[in-house]
């Protein structure tokens, strides 16, 4: 087999076999702690323009199938595994992980010590990572690298550039792309919306003329003050419509009201997170796929309140307006990949577009 190098930054390598497209990648190498749910993973938006690290050593066993696509194309810039099965079991399968990445264009790595890489990643943080073939020069591969900036426009790579309706018979909700999941979508679906996913860069005022019952702030990738888009549509929103947000919709509801964000070291992401709430001392486990979070500290003096924690390291996990029908969540309540214990989030949104209150809701 064709081997390949993963270079890091810091000029630590690794050297496996070459999976997937035979194309050269850089983007930023973090880690998914996962046992399941690489397919989901791959193709959900907000890892747009990083290198996936599996933790779980192998990768592929069940194979890729129709069903469990999160985007149509993938924007991921790598994966990275210990092993990629060959020879998948399981009745839906259609193609192993290779053939899949390779569909896509996607660059892997296999073979390699996946549990230094991540150890090296939690010690040191996120690190910007180049894919090559083993050939490569060494020093010349470092320097490259070093010499490349990271996007910053990920949500306008990720966002649908139109807005299109996905009908239903219920209540109408304006789904704001970030790099939304296709499970919000479903999820909104099976609880019968009139679902109207609109661009990132949608206006307050736009929203407004479409009467929606409710606003939902989706997921997506990078750096939530790379989106200044954002904020001033939501500060027009808040208080006239009732407001969900979810992952990346979090952060931007936290900067429009004047809270602060800040890029964790190796962010959280993987399908087994306990998050507390903090009204109930409720515990759940929760799928996450971040990098930047709430300061907390920030918060103080705004008219936001902390609604759920993360018990592993106590970040910001859940935060509700004083005043207006308006609460977020870092984690993932849609819950694929992952554990379904958040689902009725969705059904606590249906329950405020009826009218209730927060009070009445957790009664």
């Amino acid at each position: 087999m064709t081997k390949r190098i993963l270079m890091l930054e810091d000029g630590n390598y690794f050297i496996g076999d070459a999976i997937g497209s035979e194309k050269e990648t850089i983007g930023e190498v973090v880690f998914n702690t996962g046992m399941t749910g690489y397919q989901e993973t791959i193709t959900d938006p907000s890892y747009y323009g990083q290198i996936i690290t599996f933790t779980y050593p192998l990768v592929g066993n069940y194979g890729v199938n129709r069903d469990d696509f999160e985007s149509i194309n993938p924007a991921v810039k790598g994966v990275v595994v210990r092993e990629a099965a060959e020879f998948p079991s399981n009745w839906r399968n259609q193609m192993t992980l290779n053939e899949f990445l390779k569909e896509k264009g996607i660059p892997g790595i296999a073979g390699i010590d996946t549990r230094k890489l991540t150890k090296l990643i939690r010690k040191e943080g996120t690190l910007k990572g180049i894919l090559a073939a083993e050939t490569a020069n060494k020093e010349e591969l470092l320097h490259h690298l070093r010499s490349v900036r990271l996007p910053v426009d990920q949500v306008h790579e990720v966002s649908s550039a139109k807005a299109f309706a996905s009908p239903g018979g219920g209540k109408r909700v304006v789904l704001v792309d970030y790099g939304v999941k296709s499970s919000i979508l479903r999820e909104l679906n099976k609880r019968n919306c009139y679902v109207t996913v609109v661009p990132y860069n949608t206006t307050a005022e736009e929203i407004l003329a479409m009467h929606p019952d409710g606003v939902m702030l989706s997921n997506g990738p990078g750096d939530p003050k790379d989106v200044p888009e954002a904020l001033e549509m939501i500060r027009g929103i808040q208080g006239k419509l009732p407001l969900f947000g979810i992952c990346l919709g979090h952060q931007l509801f936290a900067l429009a009201n004047g809270a602060d964000t800040f890029k964790l070291k190796f962010g959280h992401r993987g399908a087994n997170h306990p998050v507390k709430e903090l009204a109930t001392g409720r515990v759940d486990f929760t799928a996450q796929n971040h990098g930047y979070a709430v300061e907390k500290e920030s918060l103080i003096g705004t008219d936001l309140k902390v609604t759920h924690i993360e018990l592993n390291d106590e970040t910001v996990e859940g935060l509700a307006h004083k005043e207006y029908q308006a609460y977020t969540v870092q984690y993932h309540p849609e819950a694929n990949p992952g554990p379904s214990d958040v689902n009725y989030l969705f059904d606590e949104f249906m329950e405020m577009m009826n009218g209730k209150e927060e009070s009445e809701i957790h009664a």
